[in-house]
């Protein structure tokens, strides 16, 4: 079981988001106000803040929640590990990983600041399946795994 560290949101399409005291997430939308919102299968981006932490070791640029671009940081789960189709527990809310990584365009506002971005290796992306709310201290448990096995 993790925790969220942060939650954060953007409303245009590749910048940095910054933190917000809580998300709303709703089914087959994503985030409330979020620049990824709509019916895709990448509604919410999770980073967790061990790997933002092993990048601000490689550069000497402070790094902020949101920099990456990430709606929800987590810490204590290993989010790269988990495979498409695990169901997840955030907040009050669920959703199921859709995707592990992805291509960074070369534009990208973090990669043009400290010369690479850990999001296309080691973040995940998930749609959601319950409304609900996230905010930091919140945990994020994962409920099932992608054979649709309770934990």
């Amino acid at each position: 079981m993790g925790k969220v560290r942060a939650v954060c949101i953007s409303a245009v399409r590749g910048t940095a988001k910054h933190p917000v005291e809580a998300i709303h997430l709703i089914p087959e939308h994503g985030i409330e106000g979020d620049a990824h919102a709509g019916r895709w299968h990448r509604q919410v981006s999770l980073l967790a803040v061990e790997s933002v932490e092993l990048m601000q070791c490689r550069v000497d640029v402070c790094l902020n929640p949101g920099d990456f671009a990430e709606n929800i940081l987590t810490e204590g789960i290993e989010l790269k590990s988990l495979p498409v189709g695990t169901r997840l527990q955030l907040g009050t809310a669920q959703g199921e990983v859709t995707q592990i990584g992805k291509e960074c365009h070369a534009d990208c506002t973090i990669r043009q600041k400290v010369g690479d971005c850990v999001m296309p290796r080691e973040g995940i992306f998930l749609r959601v399946q319950t409304e609900g709310w996230v905010r930091p201290g919140d945990t994020v448990e994962v409920l099932a795994s992608a054979k649709n096995e309770t934990v």
